[in-house]
């Protein structure tokens, strides 16, 4: 079954950085584009990055230049380096791939001096 592990949140100051990693298992990696979606207290899920199966990128306007996200398809793992963040970039994040409806635990994101 399709199977999605997110990792590498936690709480910084804003300015801050983070990467997070999502290890997907239980279906064809590569045939696959992967998003990235955040979720804050109160508000609905928001989609942050997409990488397509070639590796072509999109961002919400109001990540990019801050965010950067990227695949390794030897290690089914999609990453999320996220730069410069601010409290409003705080939430849960999750990673899906497109299409699909599962979701995986999240990994929680906490800007805050």
């Amino acid at each position: 079954q399709v199977q999605l592990v997110e990792s590498g949140g936690g709480l910084v100051q804003p300015g801050g950085s983070l990467r997070l990693s999502c290890v997907a298992s239980g279906f064809t990696f590569t045939r696959y584009a992967m998003k990235w979606y955040r979720q804050a207290p109160g508000k609905e899920r928001e989609l942050v990055a997409t990488i397509g199966t070639l590796g072509t990128t999109n961002y919400a306007g109001s990540v990019k230049g801050r965010f950067t996200i990227s695949r390794d398809n030897g290690k089914n793992t999609v990453y999320l380096q996220m730069n410069n963040l601010k409290p409003e970039d705080t939430a849960a994040y999750y990673c899906n791939a497109a299409g699909s409806q599962t979701w995986g635990q999240g990994t929680q994101v906490t800007v805050s001096s």
